[in-house]
């Protein structure tokens, strides 16, 4: 396992889906998961799919501009940290934004978000 591939290959996955159809992400989240978001913190998959569904816009493109990996722990997880700027449908600006996702392996081979914090960064 490379890495530096699983972690891009996430990241290419989770910000396709969540421009895409936000609802497809639940199968990146577990029960035990958690996400905050701005503060909130929220917990299992259907309550953080839930909160990503509810937020106050219907379209958005992500355009990543770093992504940073370490291992985390003797599990096989993995510590992503994205950064990058956030385009809403209808608006001029984008919004720049850090997430950071704690990713664990699952017995089938893949991998699932235990932690996710998610800021927009204001300047």
């Amino acid at each position: 396992m490379d890495p530096e591939a699983v972690a891009k290959a996430f990241v290419d996955h989770y910000y396709r889906t969540f421009d895409g159809n936000r609802a497809a992400l639940a199968g990146l989240y577990h029960d035990a998961s958690m996400l905050t978001f701005e503060g909130d913190k929220i917990q299992g998959a259907a309550a953080i799919v839930a909160k990503l569904t509810s937020l106050p816009f219907q379209q958005c493109a992500h355009a990543i501009s770093t992504v940073d990996f370490q291992p985390s722990g003797p599990t096989g997880g993995m510590l992503v940290f994205v950064s990058g700027s956030l385009q809403l449908a209808g608006e001029s600006h984008t919004l720049k934004f850090s997430q950071m996702f704690h990713l664990m392996p699952t017995p089938q081979g893949s991998f699932y978000v235990l932690n996710d914090i998610f800021r927009l960064n204001y300047a």
